[in-house]
């Protein structure tokens, strides 16, 4: 018969548990610091997003907002602008892309073709456009000469992309959330 016998924890054993456990949060608290560290300030995530009202902007008119230290255009289209810009053949553009693919869903889930919203800063540069100048009535940088239509697409000049569009979405029919 095989003799089995049951060897009790002794003193020293919960002594080794003990010092292991303690050392762990301690190493734990020295650690957490250095890692909490990394996170964003307060300032930072405060820029992050912005919401933004665009009930009071009238159809032709174009606000400037800042948003991660960059300007953001935000453009109530007029008909004629928007006819203008889904017109444009786009196999003749620099960087073809299509005026709805450059505009989000609204708050009713159709894509909203009345609102543009752009980084404001051309990418050629690194300027800042003009809106309603240049041969298509969109953006004009005067620095290079970019030309951008009224979707904000590259037509002439050095420019090689489009104007950037933004994260955004529409928190309600008057209401935008950029970031």
């Amino acid at each position: 018969m095989a003799d089995i016998h049951a060897v009790e924890p002794t003193r020293r054993d919960f002594l080794y548990v003990a010092t292991g456990a303690f050392a762990a949060v301690g190493a734990g608290a020295a650690v957490w610091p250095l890692i909490d560290q990394m996170n964003p300030d307060a300032s930072v995530l405060a820029l992050a997003s912005i919401e933004l009202d665009i009930g009071s902007v009238p159809v032709g008119q174009e606000i400037t907002v800042k948003w991660r230290g960059k300007p953001i255009f935000v453009r109530h289209r007029t008909e004629k602008e928007i006819a203008d810009a889904e017109a444009v053949d786009i196999t003749t553009l620099t960087d073809p892309q299509t005026d709805e693919a450059r505009l989000k869903p609204g708050p009713d889930g159709k894509v909203d073709k009345q609102w543009l919203i752009l980084v404001g800063i051309c990418t050629h540069l690194g300027c800042v456009p003009l809106a309603y100048k240049g041969e298509y009535d969109g953006y004009f940088c005067p620095c290079h000469g970019s030309v951008y239509d009224t979707s904000g697409r590259i037509r002439k000049g050095p420019a090689p992309l489009n104007l950037e569009v933004p994260p955004y979405e529409f928190v309600s029919a008057t209401k935008i959330k950029i970031g």
